[in-house]
């Protein structure tokens, strides 16, 4: 767990990988309830550089990138669900099966969805149904452009 530049907010780890190549890129990828801003990207990026020069040397030749997971990106973490309450979701299920709907609600165990069904020109709210974390194989907010 990680403390945004200000200290008020904690952030988790969605993803991190090292390239393998001549020049690794290492890239850390962060969240938190309210998302993650270019001014604590730039401050955890300067922490996380003078870490690694403590502990490898300042010879240690590497790039580093710390971001946030894009608009497009898979929420991947239970603690990413919260803070899109109220926006559309798309689910695909572990069965072959996806959900489109609004997130009502979510848990440590799992999301709620108001799923909206489209049949010809008419659109229908299902009440709001659970799916577990364990059924989810993928889920993205859906942007809108209204």
């Amino acid at each position: 767990m990680l403390h945004d530049a200000m200290g008020d907010q904690e952030l988790f780890l969605v993803g991190l990988t090292v390239s393998d190549s001549v020049l690794p890129k290492v890239t850390v990828v962060l969240d938190g309830p309210n998302g993650l801003g270019i001014n604590e990207c730039a401050t955890i990026s300067r922490r996380l550089a003078r870490r690694i020069d403590e502990h490898y040397g300042e010879e240690a030749a590497y790039s580093l990138e710390v971001t946030s997971p894009g608009a497009d990106q898979p929420l991947t973490d239970p603690r990413q669900y919260a803070r899109h309450i109220g926006r559309s979701l798309a689910l695909k299920l572990n069965d072959g099966t996806e959900k489109t709907g609004t997130l009502t609600a979510a848990t440590p165990e799992g999301v709620e969805i108001e799923e909206v069904i489209k049949q010809k020109t008419k659109k229908t709210t299902l009440p709001a149904a659970f799916y577990s974390f364990g059924d989810i194989k993928e889920a993205k907010v859906v942007i809108s452009f209204k």
